[in-house]
């Protein structure tokens, strides 16, 4: 963008924001207006604060809700490879500690690998009748 089209861009911002600066102020004066000649001038004032503290509310409750998806599939399930991947990158110094407890109970217990091991083969040859 050149620098004239971003200044433009900027005006017509400023001036869309002078306007509505205008409408808040000219539409609070209305509503004290209304409210004045029922309730007196503190009444006024209240119901012009309250007016607007639920229109701040309602514009924050739109402006801050989550999209909701029409239909669609959800999305699938992460396998726990998947799973532990994600835990390693959110929290690296953790999944450290466990790879190193881990190591230091294979270390201790090799028997441990062999049965990973054959559970591996095992459910590869069962998988591979399919």
């Amino acid at each position: 963008m050149n620098p004239r089209r971003i200044l433009a861009l900027a005006g017509a911002l400023a001036a869309v924001a002078a306007a509505a600066a205008t409408v808040v102020v000219a539409a609070a004066f209305a509503v004290y207006a209304v409210a004045r000649a029922y309730i007196g001038a503190a009444g006024g004032a209240a119901v012009v604060a309250a007016v607007f503290a639920l229109v701040a509310v309602v514009v924050a409750v739109v402006a801050t809700r989550k999209a909701v998806p029409k239909g669609g599939k959800a999305a699938p399930e992460p396998t726990p490879a998947e799973r532990a991947l994600q835990f390693a990158r959110e929290r690296p110094l953790v999944a450290l500690g466990a790879a190193a407890a881990a190591a230091f109970v294979v270390i201790r217990n090799p028997a441990i690998v062999s049965a990973v091991v054959s559970g591996l083969i095992a459910r590869n040859v069962s998988s591979g009748d399919k």
